[in-house]
């Protein structure tokens, strides 16, 4: 049986979420991982990540804000939403969409692996995949719904050319 698009609250083609859960997850992910580090550090994971030098880290975050905004550059110049529970009026494809379907997420985990590197914090490199899990089940499979109700055949070549993440 065909999934419907029906959400209790409308429509998948009207928008993919009614909260922006990225901003969210990964907000809650770095203040997790800040908590638990001064209750509980991974002391041997800290270490391990002090092998690289903090301009490494530093390296990765600057790398990830980067893809965050040329992402977000993109999506201005195809005027397009950029919030994540906002319906999306421009399937963009070209720009760093060429090579991932969702730069803003990748460059916000790459930010957040920057930071565990840069600050030592074990706790957030663990955070780092989970969070992808999270933002995978809780706004880029919703969103891929609403781009496939919005944009059709469109969607589905670009998603059969594009990855998910990398």
């Amino acid at each position: 049986m065909q999934d419907s698009g029906e959400r209790p609250d409308g429509k998948f083609a009207e928008r993919p979420n009614t909260l922006p859960w990225p901003p969210i997850i990964y907000t809650a992910a770095f203040a997790l991982s800040w908590l638990l580090q001064g209750a509980a550090p991974l002391v041997a994971l800290d270490g391990a990540l002090a092998i690289a030098p903090k301009v490494v880290g530093l390296i990765f975050a600057a790398s990830g804000f980067t893809l965050d905004l040329a992402a977000m550059t993109a999506l201005v110049r195809h005027r397009t939403a950029i919030l994540p529970n906002m319906g999306s009026n421009a399937l963009v494809s070209s720009g760093v969409y060429a090579y991932t379907r969702n730069p803003i997420y990748l460059g916000n985990t790459i930010l957040l692996i920057g930071f565990a590197i840069a600050l030592r914090w074990g706790w957030l490199a663990l955070a780092a995949p989970i969070t992808m899990v999270f933002v995978t089940m809780l706004a880029i499979q919703r969103e891929e719904k609403h781009l496939d109700a919005r944009f059709g055949d469109a969607w589905r070549a670009y998603a059969a050319r594009v990855r998910r993440w990398i």
